[in-house]
């Protein structure tokens, strides 16, 4: 594991993700008489409007109109963040917040524990998934928001708050004293070994400023459980920090490649970034996965492996976004990010599509999704012949301008219009957690302790079943036996799913929804193609 800082002065402060990152002090990019003629033009306006309007002006509003409107002007990715929305920018991309520890929903007016996050005060003290919390700090909890629910359990590091908790099977009210700490937002979601493989599994759901640090606790974890292979999964990741991207990189690729660079219209926004010795993953045999979802530095990484052959992508065509963000604030705790530099793959690619029409843009106009099956030689890339083309160290064609296409394309399976109304009333959610509330503590007695076991005997009961289609007729949720004998299957497996949530956190998500994942099976399929690729021994 490499932890020599890598350029930090620069790339520490540079986002490329479809969220927001963390803003910093920076030069202005302007100057001359225009600009100042431009400034005057809009300070006129507003002036003229404050003056003059038939109503009283609100010219914050006004000023955050038009800031909007300027950045509108130039690609998707240039966008002002309010006031108001930096606090939970900052939380996403910090990797911590200051609170008790837990996920939640609201269930019928009633705040309830999805998952206590491991390593918070909550999980010391015990507190469980399915948890209901009717009082804080002796005041009703039933029927706050999901807004409010935040601003009741946060608080500053040492604060203590009160939880009146009803767990099934207890008689009377629990009560916790959770003493508020610094909880870890964790950008890997799950790691854990594939049953009955060599092959190790991480997922990752950004690039915080911690992604680096946590997969690399993660390898090795794994490693003490013998791992002897790697699964990236970076499907409907969209991206973060740059330098997260190229440390992870760097863990994979051997010393001397160059990574990604980036290129602008000026100079110092111009940066090369190449792989350094001592890689942690340098001769893995190493699978990354992909889809729409996946976008900037999940684009960096995938199209790193690529280009260098240094392993194997398979999915579906990533988001496409070559574009580098940096984040500046203003006075009011407000701010703005600025498209300032185009990042390009070790080939050369610029895989960022066209973005004249942003609503066609962001509906995923311009990637290739190409026909599903074996794509090594990139037959399936370009359909219009007209992308620049490009080759990878191992002289395989590429292309650009649209996204990385997998080496192997596989679709995910769709779902029928039953369990997508489920889906939408959070109704796989709800039913296990009623089932949870009948036979938790047996499901925990018999399966706590080993999710194989879970994964292999937990089944789905009829019974189960009809929980479910009594809450679908409270939400007025049409049932049709058709409709569910269509998708009865996967019903069934995202209910345990969420069953393995609540005994094994995240991982036992993961892992339960892994047993039918398309893209994953393939995948397990592809190891020796991916060290042939890479020239493995």
């Amino acid at each position: 594991m490499k932890t020599k800082p890598f350029r930090s002065y620069v790339v520490a402060t540079v986002l490329v993700s479809l969220g927001i990152g963390i803003g910093f002090l920076a030069q202005p990019l302007f100057s001359g008489d225009s600009v100042m003629d431009q400034t005057r033009k809009f300070s006129d306006v507003l002036s003229m409007a404050v003056k003059n309007y038939v109503e009283d002006v609100d010219t914050q509003k006004l000023t955050e109109a038009a800031i909007k409107g300027m950045l509108d002007e130039l690609d998707p990715h240039s966008v002002y963040i309010t006031a108001k929305d930096m606090q939970k920018v900052e939380e996403d991309f910090r990797g911590s917040f200051d609170g008790i520890g837990v996920e939640f929903d609201i269930v019928n007016d009633t705040v309830t524990v999805v998952s206590p996050i491991i390593g918070g005060p909550s999980e010391a003290l015990g507190i469980l998934a399915g948890d209901k919390i009717v009082k804080i700090n002796d005041t009703t909890a039933i029927k706050l928001t999901r807004e409010t629910v935040p601003k009741r359990l946060r608080g500053p590091k040492g604060t203590v708050v009160k939880l009146h908790i009803k767990r099934s099977g207890e008689k009377d009210l629990l009560v916790f004293d959770v003493t508020r700490d610094k909880i870890p937002m964790n950008s890997v979601d799950a790691s854990f070994m594939i049953d009955g493989t060599d092959v190790g599994y991480i997922t990752a759901n950004r690039f915080s400023a911690t992604t680096h640090d946590e997969l690399m606790r993660a390898v090795e974890n794994l490693r003490s459980q013998g791992m002897k292979k790697l699964m990236l999964d970076l499907r409907y990741n969209p991206g973060g920090y740059l330098d997260q991207a190229f440390k992870i990189a760097d863990e994979i690729v051997p010393a001397g490649k160059k990574l990604v660079y980036t290129k602008g219209r000026r100079p110092e926004f111009d940066e090369d970034f190449w792989s350094t010795e001592g890689g942690a993953l340098e001769n893995i045999p190493l699978i990354v996965l992909i889809n729409g979802g996946s976008a900037s530095a999940s684009e960096i990484v995938s199209g790193a492996v690529q280009d260098l052959d240094r392993g194997l992508v398979v999915g579906e065509t990533s988001f496409g976004k070559g574009l580098v963000q940096r984040q500046y604030p203003l006075g009011d705790g407000s701010a703005f990010r600025l498209t300032i530099s185009r990042y390009y793959t070790p080939s050369g690619r610029l895989i960022q599509r066209p973005y004249e029409d942003k609503a066609k843009y962001y509906g995923g106009e311009g990637r290739e999704e190409g026909e599903e099956g074996d794509n090594i030689n990139h037959d399936a890339d370009d359909s219009t012949n007209k992308r620049p083309k490009y080759k990878t160290a191992g002289g395989r064609t590429v292309f650009g301008g649209g996204g990385i296409t997998p080496d192997y394309i596989v679709k995910q399976d769709t779902i029928g219009f039953l369990a997508r109304n489920l889906r939408a009333k959070n109704l796989f959610w709800e039913t296990a957690d009623n089932i949870m509330r009948l036979r938790g503590k047996d499901i925990r007695a018999q399966y706590g302790q080993d999710i194989a076991k879970f994964l292999r005997d937990l089944t789905i009961t009829q019974a189960d079943v009809e929980i479910m289609q009594t809450l679908a007729k409270g939400k007025s949720v049409e049932w049709k036996d058709n409709e569910f004998t269509q998708d009865a299957e996967y019903i069934k497996l995202i209910v345990k799913a969420y069953i393995g949530r609540s005994v094994f956190n995240n991982n036992g998500y993961t892992a339960v929804m892994l047993a039918k994942d398309k893209q994953v099976k393939k995948a397990l399929t592809l190891f020796p193609e991916a060290a042939r690729i890479a020239k493995l021994k």
